[in-house]
């Protein structure tokens, strides 16, 4: 499996990003020993009661997360961001066919299970770090105490996707400019973003051949009850019907994406009863970039509740 590696001078100097990265090694596949790289930042304390586990989605990077990340450390917790293959400082490779649904959700496997001292954990997942990160969650269950959906879902291809979303699909195939910074502001409801804000959200993908891995999520959703992740993801929610442990939704109020995808898991996951369920206002699809500081005092109270 051929990859790229995004030089690290791309990410010096970014605004509000002062965290060194840490890295480890996957195989590409069971067939491929290619060793590809995860990279991740690991802030606060070691021994911290709480762990936070923060997935990003498509097309941003653990960027996202940095209005979050110092709300997190300055109430005691230990704060995990990676990035996804694709994405960030983790390795690129170059060709669209090298990324499915199921080998994203086989790399960050095989990277939690390199990690032991990750317990404990309150994962947050938006958009792909959802669809993903649910399905590790489903798979290490005894790794983690509570779960935050933003933004997001686990689809299993059984009901259609709506018009917003296929439209987005349509163009991440057909576009022939892909600007992932102007992507992001664009799925923001605070505009305009800083542009040394938007140039940091390019900063992993200095040409297109580093932007593979976004080009294709979009396609990679499962959209039909064929699809090859469907069974996966309606195993994963089985799991999800018997989880009890504490379930919180927090969806945007101006995602047309994602509008009403918290009915699902307010519905199904007896762990979602009761709880403090939340809309973020005056947020589009990256509530992250437009209310990350509110998002994290509030999961800071839901995990003290």
């Amino acid at each position: 499996m051929d990859f790229v590696r995004t030089p690290d001078h791309r990410f010096d100097n970014l605004p509000d990003w002062p965290y060194a990265p840490h890295y480890t090694q996957v195989r590409a596949t069971i067939d491929d020993p290619t060793l590809l790289r995860i990279a991740h930042i690991d802030e606060g304390p070691r021994d911290a009661k709480e762990t936070v586990l923060l997935m990003h989605g498509e097309p941003s990077w653990s960027y996202l997360y940095r209005k979050m990340i110092p709300v997190f450390v300055a109430a005691g917790h230990r704060l995990i961001a990676p990035d996804l293959i694709g994405f960030g400082r983790s390795d690129k490779p170059t060709q669209m066919a090298d990324y499915t649904y199921e080998r994203h959700v086989e790399w960050m496997s095989q990277w939690l299970t390199q990690h032991d001292d990750l317990q404990n954990m309150t994962f947050f997942g938006q958009d792909w770090g959802g669809l993903v990160g649910l399905r590790i969650v489903t798979a290490f269950p005894d790794r983690f105490s509570r779960i935050v959906v933003a933004n997001t879902g686990l689809p299993t291809g059984d009901n259609p996707p709506g018009e917003a979303f296929l439209k987005w699909q349509r163009y991440s195939q057909t576009a022939t400019k892909w600007h992932i910074g102007n992507m992001v502001e664009a799925a923001c409801a605070t505009k305009p973003l800083d542009p040394a804000v938007v140039a940091a959200y390019d900063a992993p993908f200095p040409s297109d051949e580093y932007t593979a891995g976004s080009r294709i999520f979009p396609s990679l959703v499962p959209t039909s009850p064929t699809d090859p992740s469907g069974e996966a993801n309606r195993q994963a929610w089985e799991v999800l019907k018997a989880w009890t442990k504490p379930l919180l939704t927090m969806f945007s109020d101006s995602d047309p994406v994602t509008a009403g995808g918290f009915k699902p898991f307010q519905k199904l996951v007896p762990g979602a009863q009761n709880q403090p369920h939340v809309t973020i206002e005056s947020a589009g699809h990256f509530l992250q970039e437009d209310k990350g500081a509110e998002i994290a005092h509030l999961m800071n109270e839901f995990m003290a509740r």
